[in-house]
């Protein structure tokens, strides 16, 4: 069993690997491969969806007089899992990316317009600037004053950081519980004032009456009141005989 994992060729003296015949393909030939879907579709045929991630068995082919820095491009062909129809997409290695080109659309690549929406104008505004000094001393002298208002800001952001670093916030709240302490008090003194205002003197001293006043009252009121008679428990029940009196026909 252990000749069976050896790794060592035998070759012979009269080898020579000129005789072995060379395998002659075609530069357009078709592997079978085994593949993911690399976007979000849509078949244009049925219209049914399919998902990033869905396997599929796929034709894979190299691109003929297509390449990006020396990288190969290549083209893939799977199939519809609902109607069978044939869609295609292809690298495309200066994105990073795929481009479907037949049979499907892509669908959820609004980041993705977004983002060459953006490379576009950066573009056009540096061709701009190439052809145009004017355009790019003004853009210069905008990005500079930009950069100014964002270091002004800073600095006073810097500075009242250090405002509130030196604030002493126990101080601060026994000032703030002082200062709620006398507004009460001034609030009662003008609840007082305005009381003595509107009822006088005289009312006054009927509104302010003493406890001695109230505890006199109360003993009046207990003394006019009739006293509570308690009849006596009868504890035998022949007792009631002696208060009942009987009349006979």
């Amino acid at each position: 069993m252990s000749e069976r994992k050896v790794l060592n060729k035998y070759y012979p003296p009269d080898f020579d690997p000129a005789k072995i015949p060379r395998l002659r393909l075609p530069k357009d030939r078709q592997y079978t491969v085994r593949l993911m879907a690399p976007c979000n579709m849509r078949c244009t045929t049925c219209g049914e969806y399919i998902y990033k991630g869905k396997k599929f068995n796929a034709r894979k082919e190299t691109v003929q007089n297509e390449e990006y820095l020396g990288i190969k491009i290549f083209r893939f062909y799977i199939k519809c899992p609902r109607c069978l129809a044939e869609i295609t997409f292809k690298t495309d290695p200066q994105n990073a990316d795929y481009v479907v080109e037949n049979g499907a659309t892509r669908n959820f690549q609004a980041l993705k317009l977004a983002e060459e929406q953006a490379e576009r104008e950066a573009k056009e505004i540096e061709e701009e600037e190439k052809s145009n000094p004017m355009k790019l001393l003004e853009n210069r002298t905008k990005a500079s004053k930009r950069e100014m208002e964002l270091l002004e800001s800073l600095e006073e952001l810097r500075d009242l950081n250090q405002r509130h670093a030196q604030v002493d916030f126990d101080n601060m709240l026994r000032q703030y519980a002082v200062y709620e302490e006398n507004l009460r008090v001034k609030q009662e003194e003008e609840d007082e004032a305005f009381i003595r205002e509107v009822f006088g003197k005289s009312d006054e001293k009927s509104l302010k009456r003493t406890s001695e006043e109230i505890v006199e009252e109360i003993i009046d009121d207990k003394k006019d009141s009739k006293p509570i008679i308690k009849q006596a428990k009868k504890n035998n029940p022949t007792d009631i005989l002696s208060e009942v009196s009987f009349f006979f026909i």
